[in-house]
């Protein structure tokens, strides 16, 4: 009897086909999206794409197969066995449907397949319920779904009719028939992963293209932390320890660590010790492209494009990741954006580091990390708790002071409200402050209070921006107003930008950022081209303190003359970045070594050897942060004398 001649083969058949279809249909239209970035050849596309869309079915349909081969001939003969399985199938078209849908709009929204941001949502489900609710109509969609399941359930009732007449194998052919699935779900473990045979460099959208979403989804969940050593290239311990020195040797620096991969360095920033305050303001996924003054003619900036000419502002800035952890990890520990998920979410292991608050509380600042929503989310509080912050989140602030709130948290303006209280609060006890905030509004569904802007709530990004400007505005002309004012700096940084994907798998473009240094009694405005990262931002407001300290950031001091090579770090779960302002070294898993020469222009794609300059560069950062997390060589080490007075400006 030929295997896919019995029933229970030709019901796995009918389900799995249908699979097959819905796959490649998603497929086509995820292509027609983007289908001039992608180019020519789609052969590989398609073909790639089947092997992974295979791949998956052959794990998912597994437990059914096994179900179906050892299923006793009595019970499948009962007509309510035969409803179950008609259940069944109209289920899994439901889900099928679903699936493509969930995987057009995390397309649109990331230009990406499901990844670890698909898991994130996952794990965090209250705020991401909350947040599909308030942008889709969930309740029509889900139940237009059912339908359309329903409805084709029916249409294949004439193949479901003859599955369940087929006749059904021995006892003998099932235990063949189910050793045999068996077998290739273990040869497809051997033979497909996440990154072969899709990901080999070139066009990203292609790549995550001939991949398959749900696939990817599990795989970054069970991938959710990469070795360094055992994934990427390394260099012998001498060479990066010699290039360390040439990348982090500034000239009030001094190694200090025993380890050669130990960056610890003391920092000796001279003149005299001075406590300014610091408001440092992270506005969620604000491109720099979105600024009037960088040529955006939607007038939606219209309060930073003033600030910009009266700030220190940074025109050549850039993210080191796509995800707001990042950018916190980055802005905090200034440290290289590590394989796999950031510092920030590593639940147990995300805590004692020598951040910038660490640095500050020891001096007698008040270290305060203000979020606009609920600090579980991303485990926020949990790494600002562990190092060296107090938090204040939306569960900290009386519902009778927050005006509006969405999924993620209330309205900006009610978390600038909340920042100048704490600022008061301080000011009156005259101690400095550290309050580092992080926004909320501009996220999808994009509401906010309603008669702010002239754009409706809820009706697109545009809206957003113009209204988290709107509300900078209107917190600084508060802050204005306040004794403390003259003597507090602030600082405007965006987490990422709205959106990093592209072509290549680290478009650089896609990650430059704004970076304003706001003090008018304190600072001379102008404008710096210099190439910087987020990385470098507590360095330099340290040094803007003249403070002097044991030193663990991977950045450097913005504010002095500085010899060193230009460099930013960027990447996402899985690629590792090193642009120098021309050319971008990528570092992949599988020892994968490119760069893309010209980076902002046409992106010239070259394999080259750990022997490339640029790319030992781009080793010596991410090796040396990976050893120095793993081997806690970047702890917080409190400095012996902690009686610094405490400036009563």
């Amino acid at each position: 009897m030929g295997f896919f001649k019995t029933a229970p083969m030709r019901y796995l058949l009918l389900i799995t086909g249908a699979w097959l279809l819905v796959f490649l249909l998603t497929r086509s239209v995820l292509l027609m999206t983007h289908l001039d970035e992608v180019g020519g050849n789609l052969l590989p596309v398609f073909g790639v794409g089947v092997l992974y869309d295979l791949g998956f079915l052959t794990y998912a349909a597994l437990p059914l197969g096994l179900y179906l081969l050892l299923c006793p001939p009595a019970l499948w003969r009962r007509r309510g066995h035969r409803w179950f399985l008609q259940a069944v199938l109209t289920i899994s078209l439901f889900a099928m449907l679903f699936t493509s849908v969930a995987e057009w709009l995390f397309w649109d929204e990331f230009g990406v397949r499901f990844n670890f941001i698909a898991v994130d949502y996952l794990v965090y489900s209250d705020e991401v319920l909350n947040n599909l609710l308030e942008s889709y109509p969930i309740g029509k969609l889900l139940s237009l779904l059912a339908m359309l399941a329903i409805l084709l359930s029916l249409a294949l009732r004439k193949p479901f009719n003859a599955a369940m007449a087929a006749p059904l194998p021995t006892g003998r052919g099932r235990l063949v028939n189910a050793l045999g699935l068996l077998v290739v779900a273990g040869l497809t473990l051997q033979l497909i992963s996440q990154d072969s045979p899709r990901a080999q460099g070139g066009n990203a959208y292609k790549n995550e293209l001939a991949s398959n979403g749900p696939y990817q989804f599990f795989a970054a969940f069970r991938n959710n932390e990469l070795d360094y050593t055992q994934f990427y290239k390394s260099l012998p311990t001498e060479v990066v320890a010699q290039q360390l020195r040439a990348e982090l040797s500034e000239p009030n620096a001094r190694f200090i660590g025993q380890d050669p991969l130990d960056i610890r360095r003391a920092i000796d920033n001279p003149g005299t010790l001075r406590k300014p305050n610091i408001v440092l303001v992270t506005l969620e996924s604000f491109s720099a492209k979105y600024m009037g003054s960088n040529g955006d003619e939607r007038n939606l900036t219209p309060n930073l494009d003033a600030l910009r000419k009266q700030s220190l502002y940074f025109n050549n800035f850039y993210a080191t990741g796509t995800r707001t952890d990042r950018g916190l990890e980055a802005i905090t520990l200034a440290i290289p954006p590590t394989p796999g998920r950031s510092i920030v979410k590593r639940i147990g292991r995300e805590s004692g580091f020598a951040s910038l608050g660490q640095q500050l509380t020891a001096i007698g600042y008040d270290s305060v990390f203000v979020y606009g929503g609920r600090g579980y989310f991303d485990n926020m509080n949990a790494f600002f708790s562990g190092n060296g912050y107090r938090v204040v989140d939306q569960s900290s602030v009386p519902e009778s002071e927050i005006s509006f709130k969405n999924a993620w948290g209330m309205a900006d303006e009610d978390l600038f409200k909340q920042t100048l209280k704490l600022a008061d609060d301080d000011y009156a006890k005259q101690q400095p402050f550290l309050l580092q905030l992080m926004t909320t509004s501009n996220h999808r569904p994009y509401t906010y209070p309603d008669g702010r802007i002239d754009i409706k709530s809820g009706k697109g990004r545009d809206g957003a921006v113009k209204y988290t400007d709107y509300a900078i505005g209107q917190f600084l002309e508060a802050a204005r107003q306040k004794p403390w004012f003259d003597n507090t700096i602030f600082v405007f940084v965006a987490d990422h930008t709205a959106g990093s994907a592209g072509k290549e798998d680290l478009p650089i473009t896609n990650y430059q950022i704004p970076l304003f240094i706001y003090a008018p009694k304190l600072i001379d405005a102008r404008e710096s081209a210099q190439l910087a990262s987020q990385i470098d931002l507590a360095p330099t407001l340290l040094g803007l303190l003249n403070l002097s300290y044991e030193s663990t950031f991977f950045g450097r001091n913005l504010l002095q003359d500085n010899p060193l090579p230009p460099r930013v770090v960027v990447g996402n779960y899985q690629h590792l970045g090193l642009f120098d302002g021309k050319d971008l070294a990528i570092l992949s898993p599988r020892q994968g070594l490119r760069r893309h020469d010209q980076a902002l222009g046409e992106s010239q794609e070259l394999r080259v050897g750990s022997d490339d300059p640029l790319i030992q560069r781009a080793i010596t950062y991410y090796q040396a942060a990976s050893y120095g997390y793993k081997q806690q060589l970047l702890s917080w080490k409190a400095p012996k004398d902690t009686t610094h007075a405490i400036s009563a400006r």
